[in-house]
């Protein structure tokens, strides 16, 4: 009904437009049309919901209450919850045993949180090679994406008692979230690589982008090939000297409209995405204020948490069908079919696996001869780590230490939503009022990130701590600083997502955002973990600033060394090389062709 609606306001692509010559057998060079461009926002508007609303929000507070419903006052001993425990708490901690350990119920949810950002690393990694073949790319978004639906919406099963389920379902969905997002990043170099406004053949295309200047959404939807002949020229018949002049110009030439046009959308995307959280937040605190006044709050503090959760479930589900019907499968190369012996199924799966990896050491060995990616996933690693410490800290700080109730976190967490859809709309209009290159652009984000810890930490100074206000001290305190931690993120996740799909050899998208996300995923546990253990041994969740503000300093030098242009050249180089090595070897390495027989034969 929804995509029926929206069909009926979407422009038909235009059939007549040119297209690009395919770089492989099969490839779809369809020009990008408005329709498609709205089934690739439909999917973050559905797992934006559950990332800001589930995880940025609700799943902290929920694992929390899940453990503090069965822990235990650190030391009277009483029940943290329930009729039996004490009015006047003071500063015990509520004590919950998993797995033979005594841990704070607040770090409970920060080591889950770290365990569940951990194995989606390493299984994002396992599957992400394979995306770049055949139709797997949206065969996995809509996997994962079904799948982390479902595990949102049975947390309504999920009682105290078995609080540790809740846990592995965490795990499960978080996985599936972030990994949907890798794939789902995959497609936006080819959304610009097959739009009509990026025309490298055509010499009015300057003159088409400029509109782009001016926020005006382009007309047409057109195309753009990187492997085009240089000077009329195939690249073949060219000199070395004179290929690399010829990259170089056509990369100074053309990689700002390409990286302006992907700023565009991954800035809108993420726009989008917010403003269907602010709309399911605001559907959520209506729902928990209603639930609030029923027997369900009585008999348990995480029966309206876990309705919300239900309601975040289906709208991720919901919105992910709408991606399956418009969204063009955009399949990559095919797989080649070699002949293998007959061998068991779990050996099959496990060959693929190892092949996955196998690709991936095979990107990180690409991605250390090109200095410019090489600086920016190391400042990644470090700025994905802080993001995610800070957002999980901010919950747990305002609900542990604050006592703030969930429908106050409800509106703190629609405050910080709010602002990072301004942040997503406003950084590019930023950016270019000021002239400010894309690396500028994220390291005045990260400055600004910094003041939200150097704030907590007021309150360490005597004389602030004194005055009962200033340094988080008051819960009303914490609503500016979700202002601009909206804001920042918004401008840093659509940035970094942008720019880094200007560093990446064409042809080679998912395997690098493969390594993009790995890079973030592999980080983001270690901040959320540090924290934990900070609160463990001092009782407090404001120790964790100190970890945070070191953290998020890190990677503003490395950011300032990229050079944007020099990585375009060296990615356009490099796929030419990787090009004419892959023709050498007869088209794939013995192994490869193995795991490819194997795929080739499951399918």
């Amino acid at each position: 009904m929804l995509a029926s609606i929206l069909a009926a306001f979407t422009p038909a692509p235009d059939d007549g437009v040119q297209r690009r010559p395919p770089r492989y057998a099969g490839e779809d060079t369809t020009p990008t049309s408005h329709r498609e461009i709205l089934g690739w926002y439909s999917y973050g508007i559905a797992a934006e919901v559950f990332a800001v609303c589930g995880v940025g929000s609700f799943l902290p507070l929920t694992l929390e209450q899940l453990a503090r419903e069965n822990g235990t006052l650190q030391n009277s001993h009483l029940p943290c919850w329930g009729p039996q425990a004490p009015e006047n708490k003071g500063d015990e901690q509520c004590m919950v045993g998993v797995l033979g350990l005594h841990i704070t119920t607040a770090s409970f949810a920060m080591y889950t949180f770290s365990l569940a950002v951990l194995i989606q690393a390493l299984a994002l990694i396992s599957f992400s090679a394979l995306a770049d073949y055949e139709r797997n790319r949206k065969t996995l978004l809509l996997s994962f994406g079904f799948i982390g639906s479902a595990t949102s919406m049975l947390f309504v099963f999920v009682a105290p008692s078995v609080f540790i389920l809740g846990s592995i379902l965490v795990v499960i969905g978080v996985t599936c979230l972030g990994s949907s997002f890798v794939v789902l990043n995959s497609f936006l170099p080819l959304l610009v690589a097959n739009d009509p406004s990026i025309q490298s053949t055509q010499p009015d295309r300057g003159e088409e982008l400029s509109n782009l200047d001016r926020d005006e959404e382009p007309n047409e939807w057109n195309s753009w090939d990187d492997s085009d002949s240089l000077d009329g020229m195939p690249a073949d018949n060219h000199p070395a000297e004179s290929l690399e002049d010829g990259l170089k110009s056509k990369s100074t030439q053309f990689s700002s409209p390409e990286l302006q046009l992907s700023t565009k959308i991954s800035s809108k995307g993420v726009g989008l995405g917010y403003c269907a959280a602010v709309f399911v937040q605001i559907l959520s605190i209506i729902m928990l204020i209603t639930l609030s006044k029923t027997s369900l709050a009585k008999a348990s503090g995480t029966l309206p948490l876990r309705f919300v959760l239900l309601l975040v479930g289906i709208w991720w589900c919901a919105f992910t069908l709408v991606t399956r019907r418009w969204l063009r499968d955009r399949p990559g190369p095919p797989l080649d079919t070699s002949s293998t012996p007959g061998t068991a199924r779990w050996r099959v799966w496990l060959r693929l696996v190892g092949f996955a990896w196998k690709s991936l050491w095979r990107t990180v060995t690409i991605a250390v001869r090109l200095r410019e990616v090489l600086i920016f996933l190391v400042a990644w690693f470090l700025l994905s780590d802080a993001m995610a410490t800070v957002s999980g800290t901010a919950i747990l700080f305002a609900r542990t230490e604050l006592q703030m109730s969930t429908t106050a976190i409800a509106c703190l967490s629609i405050t910080v939503t709010l602002s990072g859809m301004a942040g997503a709309f406003l950084w590019p209009h930023v950016s270019r009022r000021f002239g400010l290159e894309s690396n500028h652009t994220i390291i005045l984000c990260i400055a600004l990130f910094e003041i939200i810890p150097l704030y907590g930490m007021l309150a360490y100074i005597p004389f602030v701590k004194k005055w009962g206000v200033i340094g988080l001290q008051k819960p009303w305190e914490i609503f500016p600083l979700g202002i601009i931690h909206g804001i920042v993120s918004g401008g840093l996740a659509s940035y970094c997502r942008s720019f880094f799909g200007l560093l990446i050899p064409p042809g080679s998208e998912a395997a690098f955002y493969a390594l993009y996300a790995a890079t973030d995923k592999g980080s983001s546990f270690i901040g959320p973990a540090v924290v934990g253990v900070l609160i463990d041994a001092t009782g407090q969740v404001r120790t964790g600033f100190f970890f945070i503000a070191v953290l998020i300093v890190l990677p503003i030098p490395l950011v300032w060394m990229v050079n944007a242009e020099k990585g375009r050249r060296d990615a356009l180089v490099m796929a030419d090389t990787l090009k004419e090595g892959h023709k050498s070897h007869g088209g794939a390495t013995d192994d490869a062709q193995e795991a490819e027989g194997l795929l080739a034969r499951e399918a």
